[in-house]
């Protein structure tokens, strides 16, 4: 049933779709600075806490699960609100300025180890607001065939900026002589400028049907019910669970392979060359094969990376640890979007991505914190090991409620 109305409600025709489908652009660049900001903060943030602060593994776990699991906070009240008064730009710019004052924010927190996580907790609570919204619009803008290329397309362009942004902090740093507070004014600065781009080039798109069915929170609760939706849920979310953060995986790069800690802020630029590199190409074939079997076949790469972290020594397995990370999210990351989306009517398109993408920040949060716990208790081999195992085990679940979403178009 939902599948059936979002092929009406959702694909735009004739020169519409043409203008509408602009919107994929427009909000990719939109991502992109707003990324070279993010990932400017992200890739010294382990460096300027672990190495800056002196914090514990355990006390970085906490402030790492609140920066990956925070944006759950406001994800369901701003795909709801999104939905309900049609308003998905006004809600998104709303998300995204948040996180343009928080890179202030870091200023004001100085070395206050709590202040930081509240900034933290507002950045990511801005981008909890944004992302439903942005994802709804971008899946409104393109017909149910696309919706693989129309994300792989935008998480390309996402990716620019996470590649620029580590590359432009490691920049600032060098000529800053290592002055934290130069990269929080520069990404403050990148992401007002995302935040008129979103303003002045993007279009909120309307459908094409009349009618304006009423989004009530009990028809948002009726998502949960049995059908596909609910299956892609229960599929996807132990999976994140099972998933070590960006930061882990960097610290644990730097430990085990014992590299200067001056080269940390670069490690993402290997995950977003990947990234980047396998975007679109993985959008088109999850249009072609399933975006099921694309999504479970991201997370096996995941695997793989987490094996070479356990047995890998040298350089070539550092690097095909950061590649592996890269294209395990550039198969999992839009195309979960890409293959809920068209299982939600129009009207609640916001607000059943924002269902999925809460259910994936929590699990990650608390993957973080759990993280951080075994780490403390046992060490990082032994907690990869077991992490590893968890998503092993993950994984073989959801593949069959996976596969079987595989001829969605």
């Amino acid at each position: 049933m939902y599948l059936s109305e979002s092929r009406v409600a959702g694909t735009p025709s004739g020169g519409a779709g043409r203008h509408l489908a602009g919107n994929v652009l427009a909000l990719g660049t939109v991502s992109l600075l707003t990324d070279v900001s993010s990932e400017m903060v992200a890739a010294v943030l382990p460096l300027y806490l672990v190495f800056g602060l002196g914090v514990s593994t355990l006390q970085f776990g906490l402030l790492d699960g609140v920066y990956t699991g925070a944006t759950a906070v406001l994800r369901l009240a701003g795909g709801h609100v999104a939905d309900r008064f049609r308003r998905r730009k006004l809600v998104a710019g709303a998300g995204y300025g948040m996180s343009a004052a928080s890179k202030l924010g870091l200023l004001a927190a100085g070395g206050s180890v709590p202040l930081i996580g509240l900034v933290i907790g507002v950045d990511r609570a801005g981008k909890g607001l944004r992302t439903a919204p942005r994802d709804a619009m971008i899946s409104l803008s393109v017909s149910p065939e696309s919706q693989g290329r129309a994300f792989g397309l935008h998480r390309a362009l996402d990716t620019t900026g996470a590649l620029l942004g580590p590359v432009a902090a490691f920049g600032v740093l060098w000529l800053a002589a290592d002055a934290y507070d130069a990269v929080f004014v520069a990404a403050f600065c990148v992401a007002v400028l995302g935040v008129l781009v979103l303003a002045l080039f993007v279009g909120e798109p309307r459908g094409v049907t009349s009618e304006r069915p009423k989004v009530t929170l009990r028809a948002a609760t009726a998502l949960l019910g049995p059908g596909p939706f609910r299956r892609v849920l229960l599929a996807v979310v132990p999976l994140s669970l099972a998933t070590i953060s960006d930061g882990f995986l960097y610290l644990l790069l730097q430990r085990r392979f014992d590299i200067a800690v001056g080269w940390l802020p670069l490690f993402p630029v290997g995950v977003s060359l990947a990234y980047l590199a396998a975007a679109v190409p993985l959008g088109r074939l999850a249009d072609r094969v399933g975006r099921g079997t694309v999504v479970a076949g991201g997370y096996l790469t995941m695997l793989a990376c987490y094996a070479l972290l356990l047995i890998g020594d040298g350089l070539a397995p550092l690097v095909a640890v950061l590649l592996l990370r890269g294209l395990s999210y550039a198969a999992t990351d839009g195309v979960v979007s890409a293959l809920a989306g068209p299982l939600l009517p129009e009207h609640q398109r916001a607000t059943g991505l924002a269902v999925i993408q809460t259910g994936q920040a929590l699990a990650a949060m608390a993957a973080s914190w759990l993280f951080g716990l075994l780490w403390s208790a046992w060490g990082p081999q032994a907690s990869v090991a077991v992490m590893a195992g968890g998503l092993a085990v993950a994984v073989a679940v959801a593949l069959p409620p996976l596969r079987s979403r595989a001829g969605v178009p």
